[in-house]
């Protein structure tokens, strides 16, 4: 009978491994963020007479997103620089992965034009930026916008009022209220369509407030006085855009990081406001992964966020692009 046992714990160890095998090839119903390492953003931008340092340097951190596999929500110990997170929160009911790749790649698209406005005017080039409606970037299935708004539709007017930004969007929604018919008129490349629909209560919004079911972004015409031209291929998303920004200045020349490796996270508005991100613990851990000297991040949640896995990485919460210029400056004095 003894003789047996080695045998027994063989078949049972292959069980466990074939088990293991099986949870790990089977999605969950839950996604996972996970850490990328801190990338320059030098090699992807190109403006005229680009300066090049040997010093420091502009950074921007991403993060790996994909479905859960069972065994690591079984055994969530086995990733502890992970974050779970319901498919919901990274799916919008309604919405494909297809969509999904394609909202992210506009948000990016529209993140470079403006990150670079946001720089020449900082250093007093003339920019000249017209806001012109409000950019679709997402139609979820199921909404009263489905099957007649599309991605990279603008929204120019709503029952007759022009609508510029998406404040004006949602003051118009809410007027008209839940249930009744609105006229939404969008320029699809060089038409204009209209098309009639009823907003809906936003299940998502404890106030229930009307909505006719779509994502949005500013619509703007942006005019350089010359050339700039930032590409990170794949990566999608508008949260690199305060790196942009300070890119661009620094390879216009300009002394931004002081010598530092400086990694930056953050939406960027055309008035150089500086908006929140998702990911806070994954990029945090990044940019220490890859020995940055400090971390930009959007004040406010994020902030707090990323303090609490800094482990000795300096954190600066900033509002504004001048505000993290100021930072910077500053930190550059007192480390020079």
């Amino acid at each position: 009978m003894k003789a047996r046992w080695p045998g027994r714990l063989l078949v049972v160890g292959l069980l466990l491994l074939l088990s293991a095998a099986v949870l790990w090839a089977v999605p969950s119903d839950e996604y996972v963020y996970l850490p990328d390492k801190a990338r320059p953003v030098a090699p992807y931008v190109t403006v005229p007479n680009e300066h090049t340092s040997s010093r420091g340097g502009i950074y921007y951190v991403d993060v790996f997103v994909r479905k859960a596999s069972l065994l690591e929500r079984l055994l969530p110990w086995l990733k502890n620089d992970a974050t779970f997170v319901p498919a919901e929160a990274v799916e919008p009911e309604g919405a494909s992965k297809d969509d999904l790749r394609r909202q992210t790649r506009l948000e990016m698209e529209r993140s470079q034009p403006v990150a670079a406005a946001v720089a020449l005017r900082e250093l007093h080039y003339k920019v000249r930026i017209r806001a012109t409606g409000v950019l679709v970037t997402l139609v979820p299935r199921g909404g009263p916008a489905a099957g007649k708004l599309q991605p990279q539709d603008v929204i120019v007017a709503v029952n007759g009022q022009p609508i510029r930004g998406p404040l004006e969007l949602r003051r118009a929604i809410s007027q008209a209220g839940v249930g009744s018919t609105v006229a939404i008129v969008v320029r699809r490349g060089a038409d204009r369509h209209t098309f009639r629909m009823k907003p809906i209560a936003d299940p998502g919004d404890p106030a229930r407030r009307p909505v006719i079911g779509v994502l949005v972004e500013q619509a703007a015409s942006i005019h350089l006085p010359f050339s700039v031209r930032i590409d990170l291929g794949s990566v999608g998303g508008p949260s690199a855009g305060l790196a942009f920004a300070l890119d661009v200045m620094e390879e216009l020349g300009h002394n931004v990081d002081h010598g530092l490796r400086v990694a930056a996270t953050g939406t960027i508005d055309l008035d150089g406001r500086v908006g929140p991100i998702g990911g806070v613990k994954q990029k945090v851990l990044g940019a220490r992964k890859s020995g940055v000297d400090v971390f930009l991040v959007p004040a406010g949640d994020n902030a707090r966020e990323a303090a609490r896995y800094a482990d000795g990485l300096k954190i600066i919460p900033v509002q504004s692009f001048r505000q993290a210029l100021r930072a910077l400056a500053t930190l550059g004095r007192a480390t020079s």
